[in-house]
């Protein structure tokens, strides 16, 4: 790109000017939230008329503050696998279980055993042996042996105190039970106890809820000149597909195709327009500066929407702890 291009795009790709001043009642008058889509593992929605502060705090603490159980204890009475017991306990701590943390609280740090209230076990007893049932002609080893792979399916919870009972309803279970833990040879086999406690992302990773936590600002893309012909159909490559579409202008017998702007949210900031010399000048492109596009993908343990609900929890304990500092100083400075 050379540099009558970067002019370009500094000029045309501009942030729309908006008052970034604070004030309590517009902010309560004007923000929004309008959910776009949502699934158990999937959230999209937007946040309108809010300042880029308060969404990034909410993403960090989505990333690192959310509790969730993870396996943190691994007691190897067996591994004769060609996994080493430290890379094995790596694999298995990072596989999410679904199981609410709020059930739960955070062990004692010194405590081995745990107990009921802060600690899930699971057994996972696993041989690679001959399958007798076998095809004569098989010759994979996956038909020829049982247990060749194992799989998080594979875990047995071991449920202490009243877990039984508590969870009936919902058995505490990786949350697939699809996930390649190891692969055996004949003779080989894996005896394990594994222990889940609760913890959070900030300690390590296995224990962040979500898969992607993210925010964009809202794009704004709007045609100061007429497209026609040929070029809206190379305007419509430039950008993300649904962005530019088609319109008929004009009386009827003399109506003509016009390119039109259909969806800017589409968009994905690309920058081919300003390839084209005679295309560059009939686009003008800007993101609206506080409208907030947030998606949040959970890896399965709570629903996502759960997810943000307790990231607003853990934001506003904060600013509840931040304001009570700062009256404690205030009343010792006017002593």
């Amino acid at each position: 790109m050379d540099a009558h291009t970067n002019e370009a795009v500094l000029k045309e790709y501009e942030i729309e000017n908006f008052d970034d001043s604070w004030n309590f009642e517009n902010f309560k008058e004007k923000f929004s939230i309008v959910i776009q889509r949502v699934d158990r593992n999937c959230l999209e929605f937007d946040m309108i008329h809010i300042n880029a502060a308060i969404t990034n705090a909410l993403r960090r603490i989505l990333i690192s503050e959310v509790p969730t159980l993870a396996i943190e204890k691994v007691f190897v009475y067996n591994n004769t696998s060609l996994l080493q017991d430290d890379f094995l306990a790596h694999r298995l701590g990072l596989i999410p279980i679904k199981v609410d943390p709020r059930y739960f609280e955070y062990r004692q740090e010194g405590d081995i055993e745990g107990t009921p209230q802060d600690t899930v076990v699971f057994d996972l007893k696993v041989k690679c042996v001959k399958n007798s049932n076998a095809e004569t002609d098989a010759s994979t080893p996956e038909k020829m042996y049982i247990n060749r792979h194992v799989y998080s399916g594979q875990f047995k919870w071991l449920p202490i105190g009243s877990q039984a009972e508590m969870f009936r309803e919902k058995p505490i279970k990786p949350v697939d039970d699809d996930i390649l833990i190891a692969k055996l040879s004949p003779g080989q086999e894996l005896d394990l106890k594994l222990h889940c406690v609760k913890g959070i992302g900030r300690d390590h990773i296995k224990f962040s809820p979500v898969a992607t936590a993210f925010y964009r600002l809202l794009p704004k893309i709007e045609l100061t000149k007429k497209v026609k012909g040929e070029d809206i159909e190379r305007l419509k490559q430039c950008f993300s597909k649904g962005v530019i579409g088609v319109k008929y202008e004009g009386e009827e017998g003399e109506r003509e195709e016009v390119a039109t702007v259909i969806d800017s949210r589409l968009d994905s900031c690309g920058r081919n327009v300003f390839r084209h010399k005679h295309l560059k000048d009939s686009v003008k492109m800007s993101v609206i500066k506080d409208h907030f596009i947030f998606s949040v993908e959970s890896t399965g343990a709570l629903p996502s929407n759960t997810l943000f609900l307790e990231a607003t929890k853990i934001l506003t304990a904060k600013c509840r702890h931040f304001l009570g500092e700062l009256e404690e100083i205030n009343n010792k400075i006017k002593k």
